[in-house]
């Protein structure tokens, strides 16, 4: 018998399951910032609304129903919150990008989709915003 056709063990031959990803969001997560450019920005809190689609990667068995299992979605509100509280921020292009980074130190996190809308700064339309994707 030659090395070819030797059969090799059952453990040896198994594949690897291949990594998957789990989509957690976030939606119009709403908090009270010092945020924007111009004087009443700067003296006045307003109303901004933060949404996430983060791409986490997967570990979970669809069996266990432990928090530790899964990506906890606390922790992206939690860098939203710190983000948006800690300093007076004037490009809510500047707030997603740091919302997007703190989220990615997390090493499960693949990517994210950062939104930021500003609801209450033109009476003309719904809200103003931007939107940002982030990879690692």
């Amino acid at each position: 018998m030659t090395t070819d056709t030797v059969a090799k063990p059952a453990t040896l031959q198994k594949a690897a399951a291949p990594a998957t990803t789990r989509k957690v969001f976030i939606s119009d997560l709403e908090v009270v910032a010092s945020v924007g450019v111009y004087e009443h920005e700067h003296r006045y809190v307003q109303r901004v609304l933060v949404s996430l689609e983060i791409e986490a990667r997967d570990t979970y068995d669809g069996r266990s129903d432990n928090l530790h299992d899964v990506y906890d979605y606390d922790e992206a509100i939690n860098a939203v919150q710190v983000t948006l509280e800690e300093e007076h921020i004037n490009l809510i292009e500047t707030a997603a990008e740091r919302i997007a980074t703190r989220c990615l130190e997390n090493p499960a996190v693949e990517a994210i989709k950062v939104r930021i809308e500003k609801p209450d700064v033109m009476t003309s339309c719904r809200a103003v915003g931007i939107e940002i994707e982030r990879r690692r």
